[in-house]
């Protein structure tokens, strides 16, 4: 089974993020912010990273920077997952490594769907 970090400040978004990967297969591990994130990616590397970019303390910005530093992460998918749709923020997340971006809010499968193909696995039939 992937392993996805999800990182995100509202409860709720988290919460809900969560039950849509682990709906579609995925184990998900949860973080509320960026230094707890940073935190789970000192004892463990998932599979794919998905954040959002407005965060109090270090956003989605700094946080993409911080674990495209990391050997163990460098090359690990990131998918920025954000209200946050103009096209200044889609391009400065790409320039600091994010590997796609999706806009909040989404649905269940397309949140799915992004996530096998980001980690090149085949779709689940329906």
């Amino acid at each position: 089974m992937k392993r996805i970090l999800v990182v995100d400040d509202d409860k709720g978004a988290l919460t809900l993020i969560g039950i849509m990967l682990e709906r579609g297969g995925f184990h998900v591990i949860k973080a509320r912010e960026g230094n707890e994130a940073l935190s789970i990616l000192d004892d463990e590397t998932p599979d794919m990273i998905i954040l959002d970019l407005m965060m109090p303390l270090m956003d989605g910005f700094k946080l993409t920077t911080l674990i495209r530093q990391r050997p163990a992460t460098a090359q690990t998918p990131i998918l920025i997952l954000s209200a946050r749709s103009d096209a200044n923020s889609v391009i400065s997340s790409m320039e600091r490594g994010a590997t796609d971006y999706l806009s909040k809010p989404i649905m269940h499968h397309d949140l799915v769907a992004k996530a096998r193909q980001m980690l090149n696995l085949a779709p689940v039939a329906e």
